[in-house]
């Protein structure tokens, strides 16, 4: 169901909140960490750096944008689905650069791999993310399947485009402590700057997610829009007969 607010309203908090968090991250990686680099034979930390840089400032805080851009940016529907197409593949791109750098960080190190959830995670959100964006490319832009098609495949490609981005939401805060608990094992103050810093950039994380799902499902009465989210609940999808379904199969199995 819609949340009956202008999405508007919605939308100048998210970009507030996206500023700051972009902020937060480099104020954290360059003043407390050191600086960023993508190759250091001295302070591989560095290299690290880039990680959570790019991974929130490109796949968080640009993947949002992506999310919104039928709701923050006026103009022709036509254009806002290039504008949607476009930042989503710059999160994705920049997001495989800043998995990269933790793994060049990693290996340089002699760290291993894929040992942790956050990463396992991460790994498994990319991928279902480029899987998306693939699909959303082939069906709804180029070549563009049958109308059929992409009418009954746009409610599923919203709900799964936001299942996805909360993924990524709870990769990224995964990501902090993380680091953070590492850090604090090292000896970093628990209560000092930093700490505070980081723990705060993960709150403001989280809540410019939450206004980029609220501005999402939001939409002012009497308007849809066959391209933007407005799709999450002007749909003929019954969930309930979908559920009943998938109990009769339990129950009766062919």
């Amino acid at each position: 169901m819609a949340i009956r607010v202008r999405a508007e309203a919605f939308t100048y908090v998210a970009h507030a909140l996206g500023v700051v968090a972009a902020v937060m991250v480099l104020v954290w990686c360059i003043h407390f960490r050191g600086g960023l680099a993508f190759h250091s034979q001295t302070n591989k930390n560095l290299i690290f750096n880039i990680h959570p840089v790019l991974m929130l400032i490109g796949f968080i805080i640009i993947g949002g944008e992506a999310i919104i851009a039928y709701k923050a940016i006026p103009g022709r529907k036509e254009v806002k689905k290039v504008i949607h197409l476009v930042l989503h593949a710059i999160a994705l791109i920049v997001g495989i650069v800043g998995i990269y750098a933790a793994f060049k960080y990693h290996n340089e190190s002699n760290i291993a791999n894929l040992y942790s959830f956050h990463s396992w995670l991460g790994i498994g959100t990319i991928c279902l993310y480029g899987i998306q964006w693939v699909y959303g490319f082939l069906v709804f832009f180029f070549p563009g399947g049958p109308q059929t098609l992409r009418s009954e495949s746009l409610p599923w490609h919203v709900v799964f485009g936001l299942f996805v981005y909360i993924l990524a939401l709870s990769t990224a805060v995964l990501g902090f402590l993380e680091k953070l608990t590492f850090l604090q094992s090292s000896g970093l103050a628990k209560y000092g700057p930093e700490a505070f810093l980081v723990n705060f950039t993960s709150i403001v994380t989280i809540l410019f997610g939450a206004f980029i799902v609220l501005t999402a499902i939001s939409s002012p009465p009497g308007v849809t829009d066959d391209f933007n989210y407005s799709a999450i609940y002007n749909t003929n999808i019954s969930w309930r007969c979908v559920l009943l379904e998938f109990k009769s199969l339990l129950i009766c199995p062919n």
